[in-house]
């Protein structure tokens, strides 16, 4: 069975939901369809409840996307890989619990920055759990979090292995503004033999009936810029003197951007069956 995985939050009225867990089904992903089940947060707000979705598998790092390149296993065989590097932080800087914030997360920073870099407010956070001044601030939703501690140190090496299949998630190159042949690979008319067109859109809609463009229409537009999660990439090498861990495959971005890795979800595994 297919597990799709998205993080969502959302106000729902409490008219339209009931304290128990809701069932949903989509088929845009998968066949068959696969089921996403939404965990009601036991806060209440004053016009709704928020609902919240998605645990991780486990906590995750994250990391700076350095570049690809060929690595040679020992039988000989050339594998392509993503190399990861890792900036000082992945610390602890906040554990949230139940009783505090209504659900169960581990709150890591990543890539140290000078302190003027930062906003007072969020240097009086970071000052409050001992840790360093860091850019980033992500969440892992756990379904425990026992063990966990501000100003805790993740170190890669102890969290994953060589082997292990991680997701990774990261934001794609923005493409700017393009058209229907380069955003949703569209194929051109004839360039000769009296032909009028060639990379124009054509016919988006009747106009007498519906009269309008439907929603959805693809459509030339912003291409790329947007988060990508690649799951299920395998772990070739973690090379702890170099600081950096050899991912096979291609990972959103380009060399610089941030990625968030974490373990990945497989069912019957770390998930488990329905």
């Amino acid at each position: 069975m297919a597990i799709l995985s998205v993080s969502i939050s959302a106000t729902i009225p409490n008219s339209h939901i009931s304290r128990s867990n809701v069932s949903l089904k989509t088929s845009f992903l998968s066949n068959p369809l696969v089921n996403l089940r939404f965990f009601a947060a036991p806060n209440i707000k004053k016009n709704g409840m928020v609902v919240r979705m998605n645990y991780e598998a486990g906590v995750g790092v994250m990391g700076t996307k350095l570049g690809m390149m060929s690595f040679f296993e020992p039988n000989g065989k050339v594998v392509p890989v993503t190399v990861v590097g890792f900036k000082e932080g992945n610390i602890v800087t906040q554990v949230k619990t139940e009783a505090t914030d209504g659900y169960n997360a581990v709150q890591v920073g990543y890539r140290r920055v000078r302190d003027r870099k930062l906003t007072k407010p969020e240097m009086g956070h970071l000052q409050k759990a001992g840790a360093i001044p860091m850019r980033h601030l992500q969440e892992f939703r756990l379904v425990s979090v026992d063990g966990f501690e501000a100003n805790q140190r993740l170190v890669f090496d102890d969290l994953f292995k060589e082997g292990d299949l991680v997701d990774v998630a990261g934001t794609t190159i923005g493409k700017g503004f393009q058209g229907g042949i380069k955003r949703h690979h569209f194929k051109r008319g004839l360039m000769t033999h009296g032909s009028k067109s060639h990379r124009a859109l054509g016919s988006i809609g009747a106009g007498t009936t519906p009269g309008h463009v439907y929603k959805g229409k693809k459509m030339p537009g912003r291409m790329g810029g947007t988060k990508r999660k690649i799951r299920k990439l395998k772990i070739v090498k973690v090379d702890n003197d170099l600081n950096v861990v050899m991912i096979k495959g291609a990972v959103p971005g380009k060399p610089g951007n941030l990625l968030r890795i974490t373990p990945a979800k497989i069912v019957g595994k770390n998930i488990p069956k329905n």
